[in-house]
């Protein structure tokens, strides 16, 4: 008999404790001994124009909200973390916002989605001893406040951990992603189902996404109030898929894991619904190996593409 993840008491009690034990590794930010930067604004200069990927880990617990520089971001990853919680791996090509956060710790799944798009930049937080290697060896920049201090500051008005912000124009680029790393964007199937709303459950998060015709987005909320950035007002996407992903836990001693660190497979095939244009669309997804492009089709086999516009992709425990 297959057991839930989340409702394990023993791997709850423990995934507590690996929580607990991040938390604390986070509380030392780059302070170099100096009063940190004024909180974030959206009146700053943007960062120049880039054309490789920047993928950046953002928390999204209730004392991290609202973000900064969310809505600016080309594609979102909504991961399963500890304690039924989720956090946010933004993606941003071409010109990303001046200010980007609050910035967390990585986590093996980072590593399995980042492989698909050759070699970008990845700023978090840090990471736990056990994941250092493989963040070490993998294809992409490392950009935490280890490697590049002077690009992340703190904001006081902001409780610690969730408070450690990214200037990404100090972030060295990555390489130029593949052509085909991204989704592709097209015209809707004759497939859909017109659905005005979504949701989308996590243990302990709960995502709803509504769609407005005025704008052309689902505007999204997160466990029952608006999901908003600070320098883009309500956050909102123009295509939503629900990835089913395989979820297991990390063992302690295994290489590149966190012990009992939710880790989603997402290189496979599984089921998929999308949303997108006020309409549903049931669906797969499919990626052959670690460094093959995510491609999602309808029941039928038929491309399923996304809509221009931001992209959210929630990784579900399947």
């Amino acid at each position: 008999m297959k057991k839930s993840w989340w409702i394990a008491s023993t791997a709850g009690a423990a995934a507590l404790v690996v929580a607990v034990v991040l938390v604390v590794r986070e509380l030392s930010g780059p302070t170099n001994g100096t009063a940190p930067d004024p909180a974030p604004s959206s009146s700053e200069a943007a960062a120049p124009d880039r054309r490789s990927v920047l993928a950046v880990k953002i928390d999204n617990v209730a004392a991290a909200r609202p973000q900064t520089g969310l809505s600016a971001a080309d594609l979102v990853y909504v991961e399963p973390v500890e304690g039924g919680l989720t956090r946010l791996l933004a993606l941003y090509q071409g010109r990303p916002p001046a200010v980007i956060g609050p910035v967390r710790s990585a986590r093996a799944t980072d590593l399995g989605l980042l492989a698909q798009f050759g070699r970008p930049a990845l700023a978090y937080s840090g990471a736990a001893p056990e994941l250092l290697p493989s963040l070490r060896s993998a294809s992409l920049t490392s950009a935490s406040p280890t490697e590049i201090p002077d690009a992340y500051f703190r904001d006081d008005s902001r409780p610690s951990p969730h408070n450690l912000y990214l200037r990404p124009q100090q972030v060295p680029d990555g390489e130029v992603a593949p052509q085909d790393a991204f989704p592709a964007a097209g015209a809707a199937p004759g497939s859909g189902t017109a659905t005005a709303t979504a949701a989308i459950r996590y243990p302990a998060a709960a995502f709803t996404f509504t769609w407005s015709p005025d704008i052309g987005r689902y505007l999204i909320g997160l466990d029952g109030s608006p999901l908003t950035s600070v320098d883009g007002g309500k956050a909102g996407a123009a295509t939503i898929v629900e990835q089913r992903v395989a979820v297991r836990l990390g063992e302690r001693g295994e290489t590149g894991t966190v012990p009992n660190s939710p880790i989603a497979q997402t290189v496979g095939t599984g089921k998929a619904t999308m949303w997108r244009d006020g309409q549903r669309f049931a669906g797969s997804w499919s990626r052959a190996t670690a460094t093959a492009p995510t491609r999602f089709t309808t029941t039928s086999g038929q491309p399923l593409p996304v809509s221009d516009g931001p992209l959210w992709i929630l990784l579900v425990p399947a």
